[in-house]
């Protein structure tokens, strides 16, 4: 029987430490030395290549070999190559082994992974300055999956975070192992395309003005927003304004919010419409689109990107037109309300929020506007779930402006049929729509 020898230092003449044993620890040499293979190759008993090196290559078995390393042991110097230099910028190209100190004080950061990499190879980020709450540390992937998708890119904004790493093969790929990275940063959910109105103003009373129609927000036949798997996203109906009794001649009302909100994504509000001013002296309101003016009082603002401007009075009248989504009022002639704008998002193309007509004669814009009238006569309401706004009157009632709309448009094979406040729910080719007339929730 071979004799075993137990020792936890080997050294040479010189008493330096040759192979050192600390704990768990195995070290050959000490730090600055030079570890030299002489040409040739260790072996066992039997003749089998236990280290061999050819070149400046260093071999561990012979081809076919398992190497294994025992529990616990640890491999000293091959650990993680930390830069000196702190990175401050806002882009970064990683390489697999090293650490990264990532100040994100002055700006956000998006670090670009390696275009390929192999099982095992890690890179690991560290919040040099606690600032990843205010600017995000953004990953690349560059092709490769992270946590086993390829979409989104990964965000990490948590203050004092330190993320590592690892390759794992083409099926997971990038896997984060630090202890305070467990969440998954790269949520599956549903692309979806919306189409928010909000509810119309209402015409006014005393020579009145049209009412504006409720702001139009969609990104129909654009880029797609992502629902995230098993959130809840929670949609508002606005209200349309409600119209003026005859005698009050000195009120108008907007039109209310229309909003779609939730987790992931920037909440999305459509300004109510503005109401119609009054010849009393009530100016015309701001709004999604805004009110018509009168002789006495001027016409409302609309909002960028969701509406136009209300019509100013026309000498000798009527009263100026609501804006509509897609023109100001009087565009059409003078009291005209402006037109709204055509969505397909259902499938079928229809118009949203157009402006209501000023007294005594202007005509509503397309997509709910309805038309001024003069007396006797009391303007109508316009329909419901379309923002559009409601015509002026002279001393007669005003009609309500349109309430709104909220309708989102997903791929069926995602759809998961939980939904509250009772939305219409139909298809278009691959694609299911649901409609929501009343306040309530989409879950994804």
């Amino acid at each position: 029987m071979a004799s075993i020898i137990k020792v936890d230092t080997i050294q040479d003449q010189d008493g330096n430490n040759i192979i050192n044993e600390n704990a768990n620890t195995v070290t050959i040499g000490k730090a600055g030395d030079s570890i030299n293979i002489t040409p040739g190759a260790i072996k066992d008993g039997s003749g089998n290549v236990v280290i061999s090196k050819s070149g400046t290559t260093v071999t561990l078995g012979a081809s076919g070999d398992t190497v294994s390393v025992a529990s616990g042991a640890e491999f000293v110097g091959g650990g993680t190559q930390w830069q000196s230099t702190i990175v401050t910028g806002t882009t970064l190209s990683a390489v697999a082994g090293n650490g990264y100190w990532i100040d994100t004080t002055s700006n956000a950061c998006t670090v670009t992974l390696p275009a390929s990499a192999s099982v095992g190879d890690f890179i690991e980020f560290s919040d040099y300055a606690r600032n990843w709450g205010t600017n995000a540390v953004t990953l690349n992937p560059n092709s490769l999956n992270f946590q086993g998708n390829t979409s989104p890119n990964p965000v990490y904004n948590t203050n004092g975070q330190s993320v590592r790493i690892v390759y794992s093969g083409a099926t997971q790929g990038w896997i984060p192992t630090s202890d305070d990275d467990v969440t998954l940063e790269t949520p599956q959910g549903t692309f979806a395309e919306y189409l928010v109105v909000a509810g119309g103003g209402a015409g006014a009373t005393n020579d009145g003005a049209g009412g504006g129609a409720g702001g139009y927000l969609t990104n129909y036949g654009g880029t797609s927003i992502l629902l995230s798997t098993g959130e809840t996203y929670t949609v508002t109906i606005g209200a349309g304004g409600s119209g003026i009794s005859a005698g009050v001649p000195n009120i108008s009302n907007d039109g209310s919010d229309s909003v779609l909100s939730g987790t992931g994504i920037s909440t999305i509000t459509s300004v109510g419409g503005g109401k119609g001013g009054t010849k009393s002296g009530t100016n015309g309101g701001d709004g999604g689109s805004g009110g018509g003016g009168t002789v006495t009082s001027s016409f409302g603002s609309g909002t960028v990107g969701q509406g136009n401007d209300g019509g100013p009075f026309v000498s000798p009248g009527p009263s100026g037109g609501g804006g509509g989504a897609g023109e100001a009022g009087n565009t059409d002639g003078a009291g005209a309300g402006g037109d709204g704008l055509s969505n397909s998002i259902t499938g079928s193309a229809t118009f949203y929020a157009g402006g209501g007509g000023g007294c005594s004669s202007g005509t509503g814009g397309q997509g709910g506007g309805t038309n001024g009238v003069t007396n006797p006569l009391s303007s109508s309401s316009s329909p419901a779930n379309t923002g559009g706004g409601s015509g002026g009157a002279n001393d007669a009632s005003s009609g309500n402006g349109g309430s709104g709309v909220v309708i989102l448009r997903v791929p069926t094979a995602n759809y998961p049929a939980t939904t509250t406040g009772s939305p219409t729910v139909t298809t278009d080719g691959t694609d299911t729509i649901i409609k929501f007339t009343g306040s309530g929730s989409y879950t994804a």
